[in-house]
């Protein structure tokens, strides 16, 4: 994933910024990047869709949420994790924050429907947002794991490639928006004239009027289909984690940009460990012998299997702790612990030559349970809380 640079610095907040010192704050930089105003300057449109991909994060509430907690790691635009700015053209940039600007990006530098560059400001209805559930092993949440999913979703048509028509000829100019995609209003008010912008009702934001509807899609430009959207998840992620997508939701109407793609973790239940927060548990059943001998043992993590040296008289209930065989944490560069909990396995049935070995065993002192008064004792629980209140 490649380094990016956090949202709230993109936009020059703090991280506790409300909303509209967000919002202000992002118009004051989009100002100054815009591309009518820096033209060829590559840079200077880099920081601009840069910007645009840090307020599209910020100014949603659950998506900022989101990368509070996890960063960049918790989102991906349509070439990878790392937030909505890949997923996007600069037409939906125009489009998406129009909001932001009482009515398009174009009435600041060339008060029309188009930029001074040429771009076409209008779009048709955004797509909705999708929501699917992944699940995965814990093996795959350690290592990450890329994932092709086919998701069932409208899809720009095909046979007129979105555009609505039966032809290109078939594509004329709204009258009532002059092919802009906006209408303007202008109304008296007690402070004086106030102007208003919004998309236009006739073609519901596209600028076209269509002559003779494509028949795929009955002039929406969009089908319901299948699509295979490949899905990079970074190491670490838990149940409750929900990526995000952007672009790759259902495709708009009449040109509109698609929606996104949320992504909720499901894991799966695994045969041998079990997972707290970032560390991995096992339990190990060792035999009578080996916990009074000691012993050499091999004990599987998610990476393959380690040996661990078994003290001669290990105690049922020891706690080992292997360093960085846990789950990596996600936007950080550390792992968890592994912990193994050792069980001194008793036979239930044995055989009369073992019985009498036992039976004299039985009778040594040295084989008489100490009996530890209560505050001498140290229980699993124990145990357990000063791994975990060590900072792992």
């Amino acid at each position: 994933m490649a380094n990016k640079r956090d949202y709230y610095e993109v936009l020059g907040v703090q991280k506790g910024a409300a909303a509209d010192e967000i919002k202000k704050s992002y118009r004051k930089v989009a100002m100054k990047y815009h591309p009518d105003r820096n033209p060829g300057d590559k840079a200077a449109e880099d920081k601009f869709k840069e910007a645009a991909e840090a307020y599209e994060v910020l100014s949603n509430k659950d998506k900022r949420a989101q990368y509070d907690r996890f960063g960049h790691a918790g989102m991906t635009g349509a070439g990878g994790f790392g937030g909505g700015g890949g997923g996007f053209s600069m037409d939906d940039i125009f489009s998406q924050f129009s909001d932001v600007f009482g009515g398009g990006f174009s009435d600041f530098f060339s008060g029309g429907g188009r930029s001074q560059g040429g771009r076409r400001q209008s779009q048709g209805q955004r797509g909705s947002n999708l929501r699917i559930r992944v699940s995965l092993t814990l093996e795959e949440i350690e290592q990450g794991v890329t994932k092709n999913i086919k998701v069932k979703k409208y899809i720009k048509c095909g046979t007129c490639d979105g555009s609505g028509a039966k032809s290109a000829t078939d594509i004329k100019t709204c009258h009532s928006c002059s092919g802009s995609g906006y209408v303007r209003k202008v109304q008296n008010t007690f402070l004086g004239q106030m102007a208003t912008t919004a998309p236009c009702p006739t073609c519901s934001g596209s600028g076209k009027a269509i002559a003779n509807k494509c028949g795929s899609c009955k002039g929406e430009g969009r089908v319901y289909g299948e699509e295979t959207i490949q899905i990079d998840i970074p190491g670490g992620v838990s149940e409750e984690m929900q990526l995000s997508m952007s672009g790759k939701g259902n495709a708009g109407i009449n040109g509109g940009p698609s929606g996104d793609l949320l992504i909720n973790i499901q894991e799966k239940e695994h045969d041998q460990f079990t997972r707290d927060g970032y560390n991995i548990l096992y339990e190990l059943d060792v035999n009578f012998a080996d916990a009074v001998l000691g012993k050499s043992i091999e004990v599987p993590t998610l990476t393959g299997s380690v040996k661990i040296t078994l003290p001669p008289g290990t105690q049922s209930g020891k706690v080992f702790r292997l360093r960085d065989k846990g789950l990596p944490v996600v936007n950080r560069n550390s792992r968890g612990v592994q912990l193994i909990h050792i069980n001194i396995w008793v036979p239930t049935d044995v055989n009369a030559d073992e019985k009498k070995m036992l039976e004299k065993l039985q009778m040594s002192d040295n084989f008489k349970p100490q009996n530890k008064p209560k505050h001498e004792r140290k229980g699993f629980f124990d145990k357990m809380k000063d791994f975990f209140g060590g900072g792992h």
